[in-house]
């Protein structure tokens, strides 16, 4: 009976793994149709290599940073328990390589490619893994001092703060450092209309990271024992809710219906195991309307050239979802308790402070050793012609 157990673990895992890994799919196609025709090659690429680089930096150091465990015994080894360690890190390599495909979208069309994948290798390997073993492994003490001083341990179940947060302040110090694309603001500072290149391809995209989150936040549970059809129906009021709120919030605009779900989805994940539905509708709603407030705040006064709004979506959303796990998790708010407001703050400012000291160590350096931005032709002539030598399309 415990190997069949174990065995029907390692395929929950292992299906968890290839529905985040498509997602990947998701953040590429999402990217494709909001970027200018002249950078969709480069976005393709990007999110194809930049996970191929995440698997080497995650397998040979950033798991080891995280978790203690490496993989340089034999075979025979790993293949135990039906190789249930090795598919666990697949799953998790899958989240921390959400990482650069996070910041992949907010410096899209002026970024160099291969500085570009060496801040990768550093993020993934080094940067992602620091905070994710302090919330989910126990580095440090910091989950212990928490408990004994709040009552709780920083609860994210499935990384609204470890993965989305984390990503989404990184990509800020990047869009920042990178500077806005050409054009994008006049010498008046109004705001150039960069509109999509295609609605289809972002929907599509968006589509495929909205079912792909189930695997994300159910399969987060790690076990066929601990699978929670709770966490599975708050998924859904969230990416709900949200949806509805960025469809009101952004007047029909059909970008922010897309990203809509996925604020919501991504301000859930800490708390899906926790709260009741409506407290995840409520939480939907709210990073619904969050995203699109902090989109138009970021494009039109602040003059952040955040090309898909990654940091609202990722960055605010994420750490919303943070503080609201503290909030409707309560059991006093319908929720199975077991949180703490406080600890829910301190956890989710401390990610937001690694991310950007993290994000700014890595992409400053590179800024100042090799440079991170695509020359004025380059970007002018796009980044398919100018680092892929190709189109996306070709006429006939």
């Amino acid at each position: 009976m415990e190997s069949l157990i174990t065995a029907n673990d390692v395929l929950i895992v292992l299906l968890g793994a290839v529905m985040v890994l498509a997602m990947h799919a998701g953040f590429a196609f999402l990217e494709v149709g909001t970027v200018r025709k002249k950078n969709q090659v480069n976005a393709l690429v990007k999110i194809m290599v930049d996970f191929s680089v995440s698997t080497i930096a995650y397998f040979f150091v950033g798991y080891g940073v995280a978790y203690g465990v490496h993989f340089f015994s034999g075979a025979e080894v790993l293949a135990a328990k039906n190789g249930y360690d090795l598919v666990k890190f697949f799953f998790l390599l899958t989240f921390a390589a959400a990482i650069p495909a996070i910041v992949s979208g907010g410096i899209a069309e002026r970024a160099k490619f291969n500085p570009q994948l060496a801040a990768t290798f550093v993020l993934v390997g080094f940067v992602y893994p620091f905070f994710e073993g302090i919330a989910w492994n126990s580095h440090y003490g910091i989950q212990d001092w928490l408990s004994v001083t709040f009552g709780a341990k920083f609860h994210d179940f499935a990384g609204s703060v470890v993965v989305h947060a984390v990503g989404g302040w990184i990509a800020l110090v990047a869009v920042v450092l990178l500077g806005a694309r050409k054009g994008r603001y006049g010498k008046d500072g109004r705001l150039h209309a960069y509109p999509p290149s295609n609605i289809p391809f972002l929907a599509l995209g968006a589509w495929i990271l909205t079912v792909g989150w189930f695997g994300f936040n159910v399969m987060s549970a790690q076990t066929i024992q601990g699978i929670s059809g709770l966490v599975a129906v708050n998924s859904l009021m969230a990416l709900v809710g949200g949806t509805l709120a960025a469809l009101l919030m952004g007047k029909n605009d059909p970008g922010f219906v897309h990203n809509g779900p996925l604020a919501g989805l991504v301000a859930v994940c800490a708390g899906s195991d926790v709260m009741h539905p409506l407290g995840a509708l409520a939480t939907g709603l709210v990073a619904g309307v969050l995203f699109v407030w902090a989109f138009n705040l970021t494009q039109t006064r602040l003059k952040i050239d955040d090309v898909l709004g990654v940091w609202p979506l990722h960055g605010l959303c994420g750490a919303w979802g943070g503080i609201a796990a503290g909030i409707f998790g309560c059991k006093t708010l319908g929720g199975l308790g077991g949180v703490s407001f406080a600890s829910q703050l301190v956890g989710t400012a401390m990610g937001v402070v690694i991310a950007l000291a993290g994000g700014y160590i890595v992409y400053g350096t590179l800024k100042k050793l090799v440079g991170i931005r695509l020359g004025a032709e380059e970007e002018f002539d796009g980044a398919d012609l100018s680092i892929h030598k190709i189109v996306s399309t070709t006429e006939d």
